[in-house]
Formats: C-alpha cells, sequence, structure tokens
C-alpha cells in the first residue's frame, strides 16, 4: 500500500471508531449506564492494558512531568466526565453540534486565550458560520419546544472547551502519541477510579452484563487506544487539514445513523444545526486551494532532483 492509501485506511478507521463513539455513548444511556460507572471502568481498562506495556519498555519517565498530568485532568477526567453525562441528556445530533461541531472553534479560542495566537481568514469564516448555526439551531428549537438549548447541549459544549484546551495544550507541549495517549490513561485511572471506588455512586447492575462489558472494551480498548494512534498516523501521511477534515465528518454521520438505529428525531432545528456546524468544522473551500503534506513533499523532491 502506498503512504497515501495507508492514510486514507487509517482514516477511515478512525472515523469508524470515533462514529461509534457518538452511537455507543447515547445506547449506553439508553441501557441505564451512569456516566460515573463508564469514565471508571473505562480508565481502569486501559490502565491495566497499558501499564504493564510500559513498565516492561521501561518507558515510565514521562508521566512524572506536570504536562502529563495536566493532559490527563483535561482531556481525560474532564472531558469524559462532561461527555459521558451529558449523553443522558441530549441525543446523539446534539452532540454532532454542541461538541464535535464546537471542538474547532473551542480549539481556536483556547490557542488565542492561552498563546495569544490569532486567528486567520479562514478560522474566522469558520466562526461566523457555526455561531450563525447555533443562533439558528437554537432559535428554531425555541419555536419548536420553547426551550432553545438544554442541560445536555451545555455539558456538551464544556466538553468541547475542555478538548480545546487539551488539543492547544498537546500540540505546545509536543509529546508523542504514544505518550499522550499513555499519560490521559494511566493519570486518569490514577486519580479517577479511587475516588470512583470510594465515593461515586454505582449502577453496575442497571444493564445486562454483555451490554457493560460491549461499552467498556470499545471506550477503554479503542476509544482510548486505537483511535488515538490511528489518527495520528493518518496525520503523518495525509497531512493534518486532510485527515481531520475527513475524520470530522464522522460525529455527523452517526448524528444521522442515530435516527433509524436508536429512533432519535431528526427536526429542522437539527437539521440546520448538522449542516451548518459541518460546513465550518470542515471548511469545504479551503480543498479547492489545498493540496495534502505528502504531494508537496513529492513536488519537493522532484525540483531538488
Amino acid at each position: 500500500m502506498s503512504p497515501r492509501t495507508q492514510g486514507y485506511a487509517f482514516v477511515l478507521i478512525t472515523m469508524c471508531i470515533w462514529g461509534g463513539f457518538t452511537l455507543s455513548t447515547r445506547l449506553s444511556a439508553q441501557w441505564g449506564i451512569s456516566a460515573w460507572d463508564l469514565v471508571g471502568l473505562r480508565f481502569l481498562l486501559a490502565f491495566l492494558i497499558l501499564m504493564p506495556v510500559l513498565i516492561y519498555k521501561k518507558d515510565t519517565a514521562f508521566l512524572w512531568s506536570k504536562e502529563s498530568f495536566l493532559l490527563a485532568m483535561i482531556g481525560g477526567v474532564g472531558y469524559c466526565l462532561t461527555a459521558y453525562t451529558a449523553f443522558h441528556y441530549a441525543p446523539a445530533a446534539h452532540a454532532a453540534v454542541f461538541l464535535n461541531g464546537c471542538i474547532p472553534l473551542s480549539t481556536a479560542v483556547a490557542a488565542f486565550v492561552l498563546f495569544k495566537q490569532g486567528f486567520d481568514r479562514h478560522t474566522w469564516i469558520s466562526m461566523a458560520i457555526m455561531l450563525l448555526a447555533i443562533g439558528s439551531m437554537s432559535w428554531l428549537m425555541f419555536r419548536e419546544s420553547g426551550v432553545a438549548l438544554g442541560f445536555g447541549d451545555l455539558l456538551f459544549f464544556i466538553s468541547a472547551m475542555w478538548w480545546g484546551v487539551f488539543t492547544v495544550l498537546l500540540r505546545q507541549w509536543k509529546l508523542s502519541a504514544w505518550h499522550s495517549m499513555a499519560s490521559v490513561a494511566i493519570w486518569s485511572a490514577i486519580v479517577y477510579v479511587p475516588l470512583y471506588v470510594l465515593f461515586f455512586p454505582k449502577r453496575l447492575d442497571a444493564a445486562e452484563p454483555w451490554q457493560m462489558a460491549s461499552q467498556v472494551l470499545f471506550h477503554g480498548i479503542f476509544v482510548v487506544i486505537v483511535a488515538t494512534l490511528t489518527y495520528v498516523e493518518a496525520i503523518k501521511r495525509l497531512g493534518a487539514f486532510k485527515a481531520g477534515s475527513i475524520v470530522t465528518l464522522a460525529p455527523f454521520i452517526a448524528a444521522i445513523l442515530a435516527v433509524p438505529l436508536l429512533n432519535e428525531p431528526l427536526s429542522l432545528a437539527i437539521v440546520s444545526g448538522l449542516v451548518g456546524m459541518a460546513i465550518g468544522a470542515i471548511q469545504p473551500w479551503r480543498w479547492l486551494m489545498h493540496r495534502d503534506s505528502l504531494s508537496q513533499k513529492l513536488e519537493q523532491q522532484k525540483k531538488q532532483s
């Protein structure tokens, strides 16, 4: 397989997992699995898999940095608790709009607040489209139900803010994909699991054993470990813009699939929000002028030879 074909294969794997995250988390809420349980078991499983590997490789020194700990608290514990809880109050389509759709916006704002990185023209256009989409969706929701935004929407937006800060810090601190993923899994388990066992409510018998096991395996292995690694490998082969743009489609596709699979409603308000946020996040106008990094490298090599 050529590097480009490999890149698209990694993108496809990542899309399946990210789309599955939206559907499976909403399904876990319908099964009665609490966010406390799912977050605790997810990090516990990832810890049990990764910690022996790190010890065997004698690769644990990076865990003792403040960067590893902060990334785990922001992109691990903080993000997971708010995101998983939100699915108990709002459907999958709302997650696509207020979580996944708002991540590019939150990332740009976090970069400006933390490191004074200004917005380029494409970011301003995306922000305008996204704000217009959120405003239109809220207005239509208010006309339909008398409520513009719900508690779940607020939690999704807070989750997007967590992930935006996490992304900016990850980019600034330049940790490798392996160390970033392991830091989040290990420190999240060390901090959260004892608190969960001692203090937080548990409903481990609320769902069937196979339902609980399937959720824990999917979130603990595929979401935490596999998707992180495949996404980074896709970026290496296709470039950040192309890989990120394609993968961003996954939650929006999942929101559409949730209509027949989970019997969730699809109103005019939700459609307007999905379309607007998808356009703002993917920035399709840039595809007309963008070439992937692999093509640019090949052209540079030809010129040098």
